[in-house]
């Protein structure tokens, strides 16, 4: 073997028996810690999120480090899919302005929250998801799922973060322009608690981009890579994902790398304080 590649057999085993280098032992331990976190995530993390995690663990590195080094492993995070739309424009019911106009900040929790619909696809037929974000924060505050693109469908994801966060009057409450939203009985509940409407031109999703990225997150992080049977496997899954995994687990660059939970918990301890 030295002859085939013109090397000395005292280098050979010099190089043999010399002790491990400080720099490979850690490339070993660090090695060893992002794919922990690259299989914990399930393969969603790339390599900001898996730097910042590891910062948050003590463990100081670059994200470029994390970047060769998981390139060199053969780890990369799930590419995202595109998705076909759900949305039925054409109706008669009345169209409300767009407030947003591409502004996707907030100062407070509930103070505007974004809506959308998605399709999932399983064995037993269609389902659709309903969600309901807070620009704030990020979090899924409210969503659900329906074999039917119902409006009672959207009206229970509403009711369920109605439920569970108590918003003030005046939370303004953006969509697109699907009958869903524009319907007389979605419209009733948001006069009922003094919301405000406010929706997407029509056939330009970039006005509704936050529940547009959150879509595509999900698809390329779970969906796309089950395959569901039926309304109760993937009501398992989703419940899973958003409940356990992406409002108080997944990391948010738009949020300094931090989980909506973390965010929102950070903003009312500054607001004490």
């Amino acid at each position: 073997m030295c002859r085939v590649f013109s090397v000395s057999r005292s280098g050979y085993y010099r190089w043999r028996d010399r002790p491990e280098s400080r720099r490979a032992i850690e490339n070993r331990r660090l090695d060893a810690r992002i794919k922990t976190i690259y299989e914990k995530s399930k393969r969603r993390y790339g390599s900001p999120k898996i730097a910042e995690e590891l910062n948050d663990t003590g463990f100081a590195v670059s994200k470029n480090r994390v970047a060769r080094r998981m390139k060199a492993a053969g780890l990369r995070s799930i590419i995202r899919r595109k998705y076909r739309a759900t949305t039925d424009s054409k109706h008669s019911h009345p169209v409300a302005d767009n407030l947003l106009q591409r502004d996707f900040t907030a100062t407070r929790p509930d103070k505007v929250w974004v809506s959308d619909i998605t399709y999932i696809a399983t064995t037993g037929g269609w389902l659709y998801l309903t969600v309901f974000i807070d620009l704030f924060s990020r979090m899924v505050v409210g969503w659900a799922l329906s074999s039917s693109l119902s409006t009672e469908m959207v009206l229970t994801a509403l009711r369920r973060a109605i439920r569970d966060r108590r918003p003030g009057a005046g939370l303004i409450i953006h969509s697109d322009r699907g009958v869903q939203y524009a319907c007389k009985d979605f419209r009733k509940v948001l006069g009922k608690h003094d919301f405000v409407q406010s929706m997407s031109r029509k056939g330009d999703c970039w006005d509704n981009a936050v529940a547009e990225s959150f879509f595509g997150i999900i698809k390329s992080e779970l969906i796309h890579r089950e395959q569901f049977k039926g309304p109760q496997d993937t009501l398992k899954a989703i419940f899973e994902y958003i409940e356990v995994f992406y409002n108080r687990k997944r990391k948010h660059s738009t949020l300094g790398y931090k989980t909506p939970e973390q965010f929102e918990r950070a903003m009312k301890s500054a607001v004490c304080f």
